[in-house]
């Protein structure tokens, strides 16, 4: 699509941004705020200027229960905490909160799955939610395996065993008893080589009873689904096709030198259709007509001691499980107890955390968002349906990472449609993983990342947020490599022979830095420009003349072309917009106040077009570097409700005023003090007389 005035994309009436929410077991690292939030939080503040900030719902919150929150509880217990479980989840909460604060992310609420004010809420949609499942038939209770403690005499939750992933192709050696860390989902008795993190011993497995949705039954409504994914300009490719890795039929695969001992126990086996290995693969594949059928075989071949792995596909998701801190689980059918696993509902959550911000008095809204300041006075409803339901021209974006696209995309989109409640499919905004140096970087890994608060320390937040924004996540994995942090050798010191560490070598470009050259040079020069340039010949007024036809039609093609790739989720070429604007607006304000030196109407003239350059300007960064564009916005000494409205994107300063009812030739500017910096460089990048 090219932009144009005729063929301007459109946007939905109302609108919900959610971002993936982070374990309530820790702080958030750069990945959570790079990869995630800020991504979403660039997109909510656009569209709060683009359809207006009372139809504009941005939610997250802390994931507080399940086994990775007990299992840190239960290891900082041990070292002598003494608070409750409660008490270390809600300092985590807090902690995540002033990080996303401290980046300027924008969200209008972000609370706790098991705290207040939310708290009550989640736990009666969750009853309601499962409570609908079973009563329409999607529910079926299933004994299955877990894992037991034999010398620790308990049952493990998720987090408290841990072994290799037993996924074809994964090589994730940290999976726990049912998910690896890169979000592959097995049954506990595949995982390999598992070991109790409590006592360090072998555990057993022992049969429990849970609740399991019908996720096969929608195999159809998802490659539906999946087809209109391939086909939407907002849907990002790694969504299909992580989709339909799943939508495929149940499969083991056996090592190809166990083939002689498969042949002979075949036949004892469900209808199935080997697939011999193509190429060099190591491997042959077994496929059947049903998940169950697979489980049959799986006994069978256990039980002559063939080594195999199971594929990805349609498998029953399970709903509960029998962990104490958990969101409890309605008793059905006689089965008492269980809690909600943690997965299914933090997918609920987001509609949870909206129904809790529509219905709080504006007092607790405002102490429950990571910026009051972006809060409207009223919602345009206070209904959640009018948010999340089908016929109301609304949608939901979800910002979410590629290890999360199965729970979203997969197992959401089934549960909405088996609840028939008219939730429409979310539009999932997937992003590949953020590097770190060139690796995946884990808290729980190897190599850790840095928090997000200490990036602070060495960079501005508008600066790693334009960076984050440019790096194209939702195409492939990208490096943060930080200058700081790059303990890299650079070269031999000639004289020492030492070697020099990258973060200690001047002569080396900050990559991190790459954006951040563009606000702290071209955009804060060109508005500047503007405001002395006003004080020193317009005595702080805005230019008399009109911008010229060129300048003008710069401007509106520049805002056509952003909208348009905001529009289509894609940031960078959004972000690419801008800056190629800008850049272009500072070269030729340089050019004509050079040529006009001795020409004060020449001068007038190409400062009126840079005063255009700088209000379009300043809308289309808006969302990535908001502190700098409201000064902007002030020093204009203009409404920002006005200025950042995208009912008035193609019109001119004078005429913003005009409409205003102010006349713009005694319109006065706020004076902007000597050196004054709208995009500061962090104090850290100075260099040191």
């Amino acid at each position: 699509m090219t932009a144009s005035f005729a063929s301007r994309p459109h946007f939905p009436r109302r609108a919900v941004v959610t971002a993936g929410m982070p374990y309530g077991n820790k702080g958030l690292h750069f990945g959570h705020i790079g990869g995630v939030f800020v991504p979403a939080d660039f997109y909510a503040r656009f569209l709060r200027d683009r359809i207006g900030a009372q139809n504009v719902v941005f939610v997250s919150g802390t994931d507080c229960y399940g086994s990775p929150i007990m299992e840190g509880y239960r290891k900082l217990a041990a070292q002598g905490y003494e608070g409750t479980i409660t008490d270390y989840v809600s300092s985590n909460h807090q902690a995540q909160k002033d990080a996303l604060a401290a980046y300027e992310v924008s969200l209008n609420f972000y609370g706790g799955s098991g705290l207040d004010p939310a708290k009550p809420v989640h736990a009666a949609m969750t009853d309601a939610l499962i409570t609908r499942l079973y009563e329409r038939g999607y529910l079926t209770k299933r004994e299955t395996l877990q894992f037991y403690d034999t010398e620790a005499h308990q049952f493990l939750n998720g987090r408290q065993v841990q072994g290799r992933c037993p996924v074809p192709g994964c090589k994730s050696e940290k999976a726990y008893a049912d998910e690896c860390d890169l979000g592959h989902q097995f049954e506990p008795e595949d995982l390999i080589s598992p070991i109790s993190q409590v006592t360090g011993t072998v555990p057993e497995l022992r049969p429990v009873a849970n609740w399991y949705f019908d996720l096969p039954a929608f195999e159809e409504d998802l490659k539906k689904l999946d087809g209109e994914w391939s086909c939407d300009p907002q849907v990002r490719d790694v969504v299909a096709t992580t989709v339909r890795e799943f939508l495929v039929p149940p499969a083991i695969y056996i090592k190809n030198e166990l083939r002689e001992q498969f042949d002979a126990i075949a036949q004892q086996l469900p209808a199935h259709t080997v697939n011999e290995p193509k190429g060099n693969a190591a491997s042959f594949s077994v496929a059947f007509e049903s998940w169950d059928a697979r489980d049959e075989a799986r006994e069978v071949l256990d039980s002559h001691s063939i080594r195999f792995r199971a594929g990805k596909c349609l498998l029953p998701f399970r709903i509960t499980g029998n962990i104490d801190w958990g969101v409890p689980a309605p008793d059905l059918d006689n089965t008492c107890g269980l809690t909600v696993w943690c997965w299914p509902e933090s997918l609920w959550a987001p509609i949870s955390f909206t129904k809790t911000l529509l219905q709080e008095d504006p007092a607790t809204a405002a102490a429950n968002a990571c910026d009051p300041s972006v809060l409207p006075a009223a919602y345009s409803s206070c209904d959640w349906h009018d948010w999340w339901c089908e016929g109301n021209d609304a949608q939901v974006f979800q910002f979410i990472g590629q290890d999360n696209i199965y729970f979203y995309c997969v197992a959401q989109p089934a549960i909405w449609e088996a609840l028939d409640w008219n939730l429409f499919q979310d539009t999932p905004v997937a992003n590949y993983h953020i590097l770190f140096m060139n690796k995946k970087a884990s808290s729980s890994g190897a190599i850790k990342p840095p928090m997000a608060a200490d990036l602070l320390s060495h960079y501005t937040p508008e600066q790693l947020r334009c960076h984050w924004l440019s790096l194209g996540l939702g195409a492939k994995a990208v490096s943060f490599a930080p200058k700081p942090y790059d303990t890299s050798v650079s070269h031999k010191d000639k004289k020492t022979g030492e070697e020099v560490l990258v973060k200690d070598d001047p002569r080396v470009v900050d990559p991190a830095l790459k954006e951040s050259a563009f606000l702290t040079n071209i955009f804060n020069r060109l508005a500047r420009s503007c405001f002395y340039g006003a004080q020193k010949h317009l005595d702080g007024k805005l230019p008399r003349s009109s911008a010229t036809p060129a300048a003008a039609s710069a401007c509106d093609e520049a805002t056509l072309a952003f909208e348009l790739a905001m529009y289509e989720l894609d940031f960078p070429r959004a972000m690419a917009v801008a800056e190629d604007f800008g850049r272009e607006a500072n070269k030729l304000w340089d050019a004509a106040s050079k040529a006009a030196k001795d020409d004060e109407a020449a001068y007038e003239q190409a400062l009126a077009d840079a005063f255009c350059a700088l209000r379009t300007l300043t809308l289309l960064m808006h969302p990535a570097a908001p502190a700098g564009c409201q000064m902007i916005c002030e020093h204009l000494n203009i409404d920002p409700a006005l200025f950042f409205s995208w009912d008035h994107a193609f019109e001119s300063i004078p005429q913003l005023l005009e409409g205003a009812g102010i006349d713009p030739a005694s319109h006065q500017l706020v004076e902007l003090p000597p050196r004054t910096d709208f995009f500061s460089k962090h104090e850290s990048q100075f260099k040191k007389k």
